[in-house]
């Protein structure tokens, strides 16, 4: 069962809240600020004013909006030096979502096998209808570890992932395809990928001079481009699991920090555990173009570095190997994830 983000606020009690509703507004006077509620009245209660600071909005932020019931989801949000739109989420909001990161895990693990069965069933269909394009677009998801793309991102900070980035984004020379734009973040990404086959479906793709780069054509012959949703759509119609886009840096993550523990277990006393972990979640973090405390946080199964500290991950290092559909690495993670959920029981 999908759980949608307001009873994910109700579960955490909070209210779903959104900006485009009324809420307070931060203006700048002198080397301070005045806080304004929805109707412009100035407000003047002390202890208020000193709750809205403790939002701890960054000075530099300009067209501040803050939730009048400082219960919402979203606390705050606003532009950057750089005009980029930032969230302040409840930190109660954070807790809730964190917990929820790893629930599909486990079924994303499972299904993968089939997926890219179907997702390579799929590229080899008709050309540029919508089934080959969404597939192109997970396997490249699963190649990279790309983010899926938030048009709100694209449109607001010129930032960019999978569906939303434009034809110029690419470049190809035969085996070589080359994605380079600026991601959440601000992070500039350039992410080369070797696949002749990939490479003429991403030219096909960008022939078509669409909006976006995944283009697709419908029934009627005419442009539309794939979106989160398709993608996500697939994905569940496929596995038959609550699993999104998401889940590929998700599982990339923990895979590659399975890996790396793998590989310090087999040689044999490594030393201190902490350090070990830490540099195992460093090659993550790599993979992602992120940073060792979000990727840790948010993207690294607590499970992996646990096996780690009970000396549980060379015993079923040493049995897993690669098959056609999942990589030794792969295996091993399944296999820890589903040793955790027997443990959780």
């Amino acid at each position: 069962m999908t759980v949608t983000s307001a009873e994910f606020a109700a579960d955490a009690g909070l209210r779903y809240v959104s900006d485009a509703d009324p809420g307070i507004r931060r203006v700048r006077r002198g080397r301070g600020f005045s806080y304004h509620r929805p109707d412009g009245e100035l407000i003047t209660d002390e202890r208020l004013i000193d709750k809205l600071k403790a939002v701890a909005i960054p000075p530099a932020w300009t067209d501040v909006w803050i939730c009048p019931d400082l219960r919402g989801h979203i606390l705050a949000t606003g532009r950057d030096d750089r005009d980029r739109k930032q969230y302040i989420y409840h930190p109660m909001w954070r807790e809730v979502r964190d917990a929820d990161k790893f629930d599909s895990l486990l079924d994303f693990g499972r299904a993968l096998p089939r997926l890219r069965q179907r997702v390579e069933a799929d590229l080899s269909g008709e050309a540029l209808r919508f089934d080959m394009v969404v597939s192109l677009v997970v396997r490249l998801l699963d190649e990279t570890l790309a983010r899926i793309g938030n048009g709100e991102y694209a449109r607001d900070n010129e930032t960019y992932g999978l569906t939303t980035l434009r034809p110029d984004h690419v470049a190809i020379d035969g085996r070589l395809t080359v994605f380079e734009f600026v991601a959440k973040g601000g992070a500039e990404l350039r992410i080369p990928v070797v696949d002749r086959d990939l490479a003429e479906a991403v030219a096909a793709c960008q022939e078509l001079r669409g909006q976006h780069l995944f283009t697709y054509l419908d029934a009627d012959d005419r442009p539309a481009s794939v979106t989160s949703t398709d993608v996500n759509d697939y994905l569940g119609n496929i596995t038959g699991a609550d699993v999104t886009a998401k889940d590929f840096r998700t599982w990339g993550a923990t895979v590659t920090a399975a890996h790396a523990l793998a590989e310090a277990s087999a040689d044999g006393d490594p030393g201190d555990d902490d350090a070990v972990i830490l540099a195992a979640i460093d090659v993550a973090a790599d993979c992602l173009s992120n940073t060792r405390e979000v990727s840790r946080s948010s993207y690294i199964h607590p499970a992996v570095p646990e096996a780690y500290r009970l000396r549980r991950i060379l015993p079923i290092w040493k049995r897993v190997r690669t098959t056609r559909w999942m990589a030794r690495p792969e295996w091993l993670t399944l296999r820890l994830l589903q040793q955790d959920a027997r443990q959780d029981r």
